[in-house]
């Protein structure tokens, strides 16, 4: 089994490149293998993953973004399942791949599996429950790219992403701005006081 991690390596935006370097990373460190799908040069790579992330992981607009995670042709998701996945240690099962022996998921799963009357638990349906959740910030992110991404003016792809970075980017320094300013009022009130 081959875990096909769907990237963008000449993406102009900041977020996602961190995203990507993140699933690389620990897919490296973990010596997980892993193959690394670019969608920015391979038409075919971004076809076969827009139409293979499922229609309830796909944004609004119905363009998901990098990186996606497939385990062969087994969608295991996007960058927030992946997190999520390894921030509550069932990257493994995440992935569609047994736990090493001795490793922290394979020791909570055989206590998780076993239950005091020896039945076996839910596993799976916390695994497909902590999958689907995602963040609201991500996806609005997301969606402004893609918005940006799905104009008529944009002749190419990589025009596209820098006008959606660009977008993206200002929305974050009025962001910035405004918890500066916040920030500045507090200061004042309290210096008042």
């Amino acid at each position: 089994m081959v875990i096909k991690v769907f990237v963008a390596t000449s993406s102009g935006s900041t977020a996602i490149k961190k995203k990507q370097q993140e699933v690389v990373g620990f897919l490296e460190a973990n010596k997980i293998d892993f193959k690394e799908m670019d969608i920015a040069c391979d038409e075919d790579n971004r076809k076969w993953m827009r139409e293979n992330v499922p229609g309830e992981k796909k944004p609004q607009n119905g363009i998901p973004l990098p990186p996606q995670i497939f385990n062969e042709e087994q969608y295991c998701g996007d960058f927030d399942s992946f997190f999520c996945a390894k921030e509550e240690n069932y990257i493994y099962s995440f992935l569609g791949l047994a736990p090493p022996p001795g490793s922290v998921e394979g020791r909570i799963t055989e206590e998780v599996l076993t239950v005091p009357n020896g039945d076996i638990s839910g596993e799976e349906n916390k695994i497909a429950e902590e999958t689907e959740k995602s963040s609201v910030t991500e996806e609005n992110e997301i969606q402004a790219e893609d918005e940006v991404e799905a104009t008529p003016e944009a002749e190419t792809e990589g025009e596209a992403q820098a006008e959606a970075t660009e977008a993206q980017e200002a929305g974050q320094e009025e962001e910035e701005e405004k918890m500066k300013e916040e920030e500045e009022e507090k200061e004042e009130e309290e210096d008042e006081s």
